[in-house]
């Protein structure tokens, strides 16, 4: 038997696309964590309007990213995969105990529920008769979460790196690539500025939504 071969860990199947910012967090793991070379990337579509049939054969739900281990395991959602690569590496992203556990994961939580605002946002903009009360019912949830997050940006850059860091910097992100006109730094540049400078990390830098 080839021993280096035998040696070799199976390859995982995310289910993967270049612009989900619930794709990138997951993405952000598996840089910070060093376990990209452990993922088989495919390249999958999930429309709201329009079920994936071949990505329902692993997630009923038809919604990315979804992650097929070795053995036919199937994990999702992104917060889920996140938390299994940080165990399966050992590493930081999510803190055990204390405050740093609590502060860790309700960051998380703010983050995620600001982007799934954005979500829902972006998709009534886009739609042929959009609701006004709708629009402004988003706006303000996501000013309110920036106006928060601002006076906490000061915390956000002493605690150790966490889950909850980068899936506030995902939202931000999303609102560079989907909302760029709403000009949230003017609305909190404490935030800008932490913002800035985790942008730097190579983590961040690699997994940029882009078209395509």
């Amino acid at each position: 038997m080839n021993q280096t071969a035998a040696a070799t860990p199976a390859l995982m199947k995310l289910h993967w696309s270049p612009k989900s910012p619930y794709v990138r967090k997951v993405m952000i793991c598996a840089h910070e964590l060093q376990l990209l070379d452990r993922l088989e990337l495919v390249r999958t579509v999930a429309a709201m309007l329009q079920p994936n049939d071949v990505l329902m054969q692993d997630n009923p739900l038809s919604k990315i990213p979804t992650l097929v281990l070795a053995d036919g395991t199937v994990l999702f959602d992104s917060i889920v995969i996140c938390e299994y690569l940080n165990e399966l590496a050992g590493g930081p992203l999510f803190p055990s105990q204390g405050l740093a556990k609590w502060r860790a994961l309700r960051w998380h939580a703010l983050g995620d529920g600001a982007l799934d605002a954005l979500i829902l946002w972006r998709n009534e903009r886009e739609r042929e008769q959009p609701l006004p009360a709708l629009l402004k019912a988003f706006e303000k949830k996501t000013r309110a979460s920036l106006d928060l997050l601002d006076t906490e940006a000061q915390a956000l850059g002493e605690a150790e790196f966490s889950i909850g860091h980068l899936t506030i910097a995902c939202t931000l992100g999303y609102l560079d690539y989907r909302f760029d006109a709403f000009g949230w730094r003017l609305l909190a540049p404490r935030l800008a500025s932490w913002f800035e400078t985790l942008s730097q990390r190579p983590s961040f830098a690699a997994t940029a939504p882009v078209d395509g």
